[in-house]
């Protein structure tokens, strides 16, 4: 293979990653994946001699370093739950603007109901809406997960952790024993594994998994 060879596939190789980093629904990812492809760019661009290219991709690789830098090193963020109605326009206006992310990757066929024995609550991020929890309780102390979803820009496992946690508070009654979900789709099954959900299926729910909470004893003296 000649050099010429080699250095187009350098510049195929440098467009690829550019392409890829724009598709990333991760501002960290598409950084990442960004700075290789400036590199690649920059390198490419030193082999052939092209000054402008080498110019505008060490800018580039500046630029994203700069904001690399600042996402690895942000200080701590803040999780918080704001609770709301059943019946809240913002609530529904969400639901309505991430209706079609909603039901295609995580709880198809999903229709919102608003009950009175439903848990609603919005999980902010820095202050920000990230992510939303509807849970319904029902009489045997359990909560069934209806929707768990965090919006694409902050899909990084960051706020599940929290949200399953005492922190939150949303399942610190003693009343409530465990979660469980019949999952829809592939996705939901790994997240809710990763949550540490794990598999409770039965002939009447083939699809189902559950989260065991603390009993009431052990909140109650801890």
């Amino acid at each position: 293979m000649d050099s010429s060879t080699v250095y187009e596939l350098i510049g195929y190789i440098a467009s690829t990653l550019v392409v890829v980093s724009i598709t990333q629904k991760s501002i960290l990812r598409l950084r990442l994946i960004g700075l290789m492809g400036s590199v690649t760019f920059l390198t490419y661009g030193i082999l052939i001699g092209a000054f402008p290219i080498v110019a505008v991709n060490l800018a580039a690789a500046t630029v994203h370093i700069w904001f690399l830098r600042k996402l690895i090193f942000h200080k701590a963020e803040v999780f918080s739950i704001l609770h709301v109605s059943a019946e809240s326009r913002y609530l529904r206006n969400f639901l309505d603007f991430y209706n079609d992310d909603i039901t295609s990757h995580f709880h198809p066929g999903f229709v919102y109901e608003p009950r009175p024995d439903q848990i609603t609550a919005f999980v902010l991020r820095d202050v920000v809406p990230a992510g939303l929890f509807i849970g319904r309780r029902h009489d045997d102390g359990s909560v069934e997960v209806i929707v768990d979803y965090a919006i694409p820009q902050y899909r990084d496992f960051k706020m599940a952790p929290f949200l399953y946690s005492d922190d939150s508070g949303l399942f610190t009654d003693r009343r409530c024993t465990n979660l469980w979900a019949d999952v829809g789709s592939e996705v939901q099954a790994d997240y809710l594994t990763r949550v540490g959900f794990k598999p409770a299926a039965s002939d009447d729910a083939p699809h189902r998994y559950e989260f065991e909470l603390e009993s009431s004893t052990d909140r109650a003296s801890s």
